[in-house]
């Protein structure tokens, strides 16, 4: 479940802004036994992905509240990966992953061609209009109920996951990733 702030206004409608904030962030869907209305009134409006990896694809980091775990060892695969002495604040990384996956006149998602091989299993490529998960050297078609069957890596595509975020699943950080994934290499 991702987080951007409040995008819905009375009755339940969403408006027109796509954010409020530079935290984006990718939550549990169940935390302690809270059951919480998804557009609750004046609060953050939920949104649900796939899995961790199209969560990160759309510019989301772990949230460091209800995912500490998760959190810690991203912000440790960032740091890593960036050669940091210490693991970075998330107003850091935020302000970061926001100017990789905004274009600032358009708004509009940034995505950068991109050699396909070597990328880590957890990035999120689109080839021929078809955005996909890159696991080993395969390419798994997104849908809404999962990935379809696997497909060769092509060559080149459009890499959707902001660059600190492929940087990070380099270093070893794994996202949690939907059960059609399951059986097929990593």
């Amino acid at each position: 479940m991702g987080n951007r702030g409040c995008l819905h206004g009375p009755g339940h409608r969403l408006g027109t802004a796509r954010w409020r904030s530079k935290l984006w962030i990718c939550c549990t869907l169940t935390w302690k036994d809270v059951r919480r209305d998804p557009m609750p009134p004046g609060r953050w409006t939920a949104l649900f992905f796939l899995d961790e990896a199209t969560a990160l694809a759309a510019g989301h980091r772990p949230c460091a509240y209800c995912r500490r775990a998760d959190f810690l060892a991203y912000a440790e695969a960032w740091r890593a990966a960036a050669g940091l002495t210490r693991r970075p604040w998330a107003h850091e990384m935020d302000a970061r992953l926001h100017a990789e996956r905004v274009e600032p006149r358009t708004r509009r998602q940034r995505t950068r061609p991109v050699e396909c091989a070597g990328l880590p299993t957890g990035a999120m490529v689109r080839h021929d209009g078809t955005a996909g998960l890159v696991a080993g050297e395969r390419f798994l078609p997104w849908t809404s109920t999962g990935y379809g069957p696997p497909r060769p890596l092509p060559a080149r595509a459009d890499l959707l996951t902001p660059p600190s975020s492929v940087a990070a699943l380099a270093a070893g950080y794994r996202p949690a990733l939907h059960g059609s994934v399951a059986g097929i290499g990593r």
